[in-house]
């Protein structure tokens, strides 16, 4: 199989990517896979490309060779923490508490040496030991796990004979009390996440582009599973591409706002049911390029991007903020398609919605249709006079173009207009 080389890489320099003080050569499409994104390798070479975000929401960004890294880590023990997955977190959970026994069981096993109360020793019958029945290791470490779990099986016990012992007693008691209230805050802290939460909300698999009140628009259909309500709910959208700067540095993973809305709001939908948003195609659009091919996602200058989709929400029950993610690539926006209905009505009056239809679409009979407006041309402005001997220019006078245009943007272009050649008068009417 050949492969088209990327247009950037046929230059006899390597163009140079300036984004967060890291420059790398441009030999690759911004999400290609290689030499197989390209023309002619059509949509199953386009679908090997790497995500930024995959679809559950996950960053697929590796962080590499940052200077004290462990170091940053430690000092932000809580969310060091939070962020540790379940298998790693019940060991250091378990090795934390086996550790802080045989550690103390240790400093106990001392103490009594020390003092003397070990067999080996063979104390006199009238020998008071610092702690009772604590003459070996095992018994030490077994004391110090009664302690420090306020188990106190009766033969163990400390005595009032030696002062270093209560001193002991009292610093294993604070520290390891400490350690639970840390280690067991953050169980219950990532348990309570609303990480969870945000898995009970649903993206449609495919983005689709259709006409919706007269123009053209690319729709997502958001769901909430549960019968708990999301708050202030918020729907943004970034377009990540390649860009090119005025300077001519080539920007790799520019972010572009995508504004998405129900219907003609976008402030706090009503996430009961399964809801549509929309984001209008217009020449404000960063989607006005790709759309003005008809949606041209075999074409790979105007596919190398990814649309992110990020829903921010507060979860009724517990007030915490959770936020949920997705992104779409150019072959997952479908051209020319509709999201069918979900929401039906059953025999016993109740509102139904069907997640069988969910990701289904339909195509549309009308497809959309998007042109590019053409860049304003500039052009000297002329006035006609009235009268006087036909139309001149008036443009000699710098002031009175000034005043003039200034009257029309605040007026409109049908309020008001010259008479003659004769200095600008303006006549305002109590409407």
């Amino acid at each position: 199989m050949t492969s088209a080389t990327p247009p950037s890489s046929r230059s006899p320099s390597p163009q140079k990517v300036c984004h967060s003080q890291t420059q790398t050569e441009v030999l690759k499409p911004l999400l290609g896979g290689g030499g197989g994104a390209t023309a002619g390798g059509g949509p199953a070479a386009l679908r090997r490309r790497r995500r930024v975000l995959s679809k559950d929401g996950r960053s697929n960004v590796r962080i590499e060779h940052v200077s004290g890294r462990g170091a940053l880590y430690l000092r932000d023990l809580w969310t060091t923490f939070l962020d540790m997955q379940w298998r790693y977190k019940l060991f250091l959970f378990s090795a934390t508490f086996a550790g802080t026994w045989f550690v103390f069981g240790v400093l106990w096993y001392l103490v009594a040496l020390v003092h003397g109360d070990l067999l080996e020793f063979d104390p006199p019958s009238n020998h008071t030991p610092c702690v009772m029945q604590v003459q070996t290791l095992t018994g030490a470490f077994l004391f110090s796990l009664e302690s420090q779990t306020t188990i106190g099986y009766g033969f163990r016990c400390i005595t009032e004979e030696c002062p270093v012992a209560i001193i002991l007693l009292i610093v294993q008691l604070v520290i390891t009390m400490v350690m639970e209230i840390f280690i067991t805050g953050t169980f219950l802290a990532k348990v309570a996440r609303p990480k969870k939460r945000g898995e009970t909300v649903k993206f449609s698999q495919h983005a689709v582009v259709a006409n919706h009140e007269g123009r053209p628009c690319l729709m997502i259909r958001v769901a909430n599973m549960r019968k708990s309500l999301l708050l202030g709910c918020q729907v943004t959208g970034k377009l990540l591409q390649t860009s090119l700067t005025k300077e001519g540095e080539t920007v790799r993973l520019d972010q572009r706002n995508v504004a998405f809305q129900v219907d003609t709001s976008s402030d706090s939908p009503f996430l009961i049911l399964p809801l549509t948003f929309y984001h209008v195609i217009d020449d404000s659009s960063p989607l006005r390029a790709w759309a003005a091919k008809g949606g041209g996602w075999t074409d790979p200058e105007l596919a190398d991007f990814e649309l992110l989709v990020i829903m921010s929400a507060t979860v009724e029950p517990t007030s915490a903020t959770c936020q949920v993610r997705t992104s779409y690539l150019p072959d997952e926006i479908l051209w020319g398609y509709e999201f069918p209905p979900v929401v039906s009505l059953s025999p016993s009056g109740k509102y139904v919605a069907d997640f069988a239809f969910f990701d289904k679409v339909a195509k549309t009979k009308t497809p959309p249709l998007f042109k590019q407006a053409p860049p304003p041309s500039p052009q000297t402005p002329r006035y006609q006079g009235s009268g006087g001997g036909g139309g001149g220019t008036v443009g000699s006078d710098p002031e009175k173009m000034r005043l003039e245009e200034s009257y029309r943007e605040e007026k409109g272009r049908d309020r008001g207009r010259i008479r003659d050649s004769s200095p600008l008068s303006v006549r305002i009417s109590n409407v």
